[in-house]
């Protein structure tokens, strides 16, 4: 399990990602809040993980999150995702379809740095628990709150009542950080 991509696949955060982003709603949800308020997915799903996980953070501490992936998110992410939807339908010297095929590839490297990201943000659950104890659904709204006192910004209220919907139909603690087999990843 020392490959990156193996092990960001692995962990509860990634695969709490992949099942929460699945809700009705929720990928809409996610692209608006990152379109027009600049949120980046990957910290809003790692900070709705943790109010799974009962914890819930203060907005200096989702700031020090935001500052530790802003180099990555910046390099990677934003200029790979501009790329992808650039290609979309637009008309080029190659061919169409062939274009298509490359988009896909554009977009499983977009993909491959998200996991990257997510397996980064996990890590910082190693050292101990991030935040302090909460309810879930406590946890999940005061995470959020915080997380707009960091963007400067009122998140759109129809994405919070999507992802808070969401929120509330998963099974809480099926993806908890638990320890897995031979201690933490």
């Amino acid at each position: 399990m020392n490959d990156p991509q193996t092990k960001a696949e692995s962990t509860p955060f990634w695969r709490f990602s992949l099942h929460f982003y699945r809700h009705a709603g929720v990928s809409d949800a996610c692209i608006a809040l990152q379109d027009e308020q600049g949120v980046d997915v990957n910290l809003l799903l790692f900070l709705l993980w943790l109010a799974d996980d009962s914890r819930l953070l203060a907005a200096d501490e989702v700031k020090k999150l935001d500052d530790a992936v802003r180099d990555w998110r910046n390099l990677t992410i934003v200029p790979i995702r501009d790329t992808r939807r650039k290609l979309k339908g637009a008309r080029t010297i190659v061919d169409p379809a062939a274009q298509e095929v490359f988009r896909n590839k554009v977009k499983a490297v977009e993909l491959d740095a998200e996991r990257l990201q997510q397996a980064a943000l996990f890590a910082f659950t190693q050292g101990g628990p991030l935040g302090r104890k909460a309810a879930p659904p406590a946890a999940a709204l005061g995470n959020l709150a915080a997380y707009e006192r960091v963007v400067g910004a009122r998140f759109a209220k129809h994405a919070v009542d999507v992802l808070l919907r969401a929120f509330a139909a998963i099974e809480h603690a099926a993806f908890a950080a638990a320890p897995v087999a031979a201690g933490r990843e």
